[in-house]
């Protein structure tokens, strides 16, 4: 009977620490409601049959709220998150921090695969603190047959004196296409993540050598006079509530002549099944104006783990898993390889497959490859960045100068009246934090 009795207890204890061991690997992931990460969570059984004994947990938020999230979370050591979505503005930031746990792949991964641009982007001090999910620069998507129907040929690298030209030419609210569509929701990685682009084209920055924003400057009051203007006159009518989701369902549905963005949107706009215009698109580099330097943005959406994890073998696995060539291969060959996520890997634009049905990949991957964080300003610059200043500050300033642009986009203040509040803005942040008194 006490034997009976002991080895009840025996399994008892046993099936008890097998529970423990299955909830302690659970891995919560925060991430952003874009096409390719709802599509990664399509895959989770793949990985959990893979990998036994590791569940995944999704928490999937629209952008700016995922960026408030994951930035109160690592800074308190909140540890809600094991795997959390992050990009190039903060990996090297919060790796200089100690926050970020180096991510350390095996000789599978083939690290050395990654694009060198995207791979610099995530690393401090030639550690890897971030794995690429997918990688973008940003470039000129149009309808070819709106451009063909009234004559004009779009050059590979346009300017912008070109493109208003032309949305002018194909604007036509009556029938429900608009000549061009751009981002006007606010936020640092919304609004002004183009409008930077734009600023760096005509000749700004956002800080001189001594730190002093430059939001004031005749580039900046050229380029968002321009930038209003243009989506006034030829943009879809709620522009200032537009950002990437919102203007991707508008060119799917055939209502954008025009749009500057993510090339990771080329992907969803070639495919028959989601885009009514499918074949009618075409692409060049993003336009330029005064110079080319910074006309087009460097980013990856990227997987981290935070430092003080207690579940880092786990989470390294999934991160590895996540970014490899395998899950690449994997989505290629069940989804379709227009389907995969670019951006990464050098393997990737050498894939037959990938070129076969990608129309967009040598556009693509000459924007990428063209991009420069460290010289990305006409004027000489103190940070690094193409579409942000790579500073702490930087977020909280982006987000106040998003707001006083949307409302300047929607005619609730004039553009110098939201310039100067947020020169000031910048001002106050930038004295608070010591850069200069």
């Amino acid at each position: 009977m006490k034997l009976k009795v002991r080895l009840t207890l025996a399994a008892t204890l046993v099936l008890s620490l097998c529970g423990m061991t299955h909830a302690a690997t659970e891995l919560v992931i925060a991430t952003v409601n874009n096409g390719h990460m709802i599509e990664m969570q399509k895959h989770t059984k793949e990985f959990e049959a893979a990998n036994p004994g590791i569940t995944l947990k999704w928490v999937t938020l629209e952008e700016g709220v995922l960026r408030q999230r994951v930035t109160t979370d690592i800074a308190t050591k909140g540890g809600q998150f094991d795997v959390m979505t992050i990009g190039m503005y903060e990996t090297p930031i919060w790796g200089k921090k100690g926050w970020l746990t180096e991510i350390k792949p095996d000789a599978a991964y083939d690290v050395n695969d990654l694009l060198p641009a995207i791979r610099d982007g995530l690393s401090v001090d030639g550690k890897l603190y971030a794995a690429p999910f997918y990688g973008e620069s940003s470039m000129l998507m149009y309808r070819k047959d709106l451009a063909d129907k009234v004559g004009v040929k779009v050059s590979d690298h346009p300017t912008w004196t070109e493109v208003k030209d032309l949305a002018a030419k194909i604007n036509d609210p009556k029938d429900g296409v608009y000549g061009i569509c751009l981002r006007g929701k606010p936020g640092w990685g919304d609004n002004m993540a183009f409008l930077s682009t734009l600023v760096n084209t005509y000749g700004g920055q956002w800080f001189d050598m001594k730190w002093k924003p430059q939001l004031e400057s005749k580039p900046w009051k050229t380029a968002i006079n321009f930038y209003v203007d243009l989506l006034n006159k030829y943009g879809p009518p709620g522009s200032s509530a537009n950002s990437f989701n919102e203007i991707l369902a508008l060119y799917n549905e055939g209502k954008c002549g025009m749009w500057v963005d993510a090339t990771i949107a080329a992907s969803f706009i070639t495919d028959p099944k989601q885009s009514k215009v499918a074949d009618k698109v075409a692409f060049a580099q993003a336009p330029i104006a005064v110079t080319p330097k910074g006309a087009n943005w460097l980013w990856a959406w990227a997987l981290a783990i935070p430092a003080g994890s207690q579940k880092v073998e786990a989470a390294t696995k999934f991160v590895t898993w996540a970014t490899s060539k395998d899950y690449i291969n994997l989505i290629g060959k069940e989804v379709g390889w227009g389907h995969v996520p670019t951006g990464t890997r050098k393997s990737t634009y050498t894939n037959a497959e990938f070129l076969k049905v990608a129309r967009f990949a040598a556009a693509e991957k000459a924007a990428i490859d063209s991009a420069n964080p460290n010289d990305a300003t006409l004027p000489k610059s103190p940070y690094v960045g193409v579409q942000y200043a790579a500073i702490p500050e930087f977020q909280a300033i982006g987000t106040t100068v998003g707001q006083q642009m949307s409302a300047a986009l929607a005619g609730k203040i004039s553009v110098d009246a939201a310039l100067k509040a947020s020169q000031l803005a910048a001002e106050r942040q930038m004295t608070r934090a010591g850069y200069y008194k």
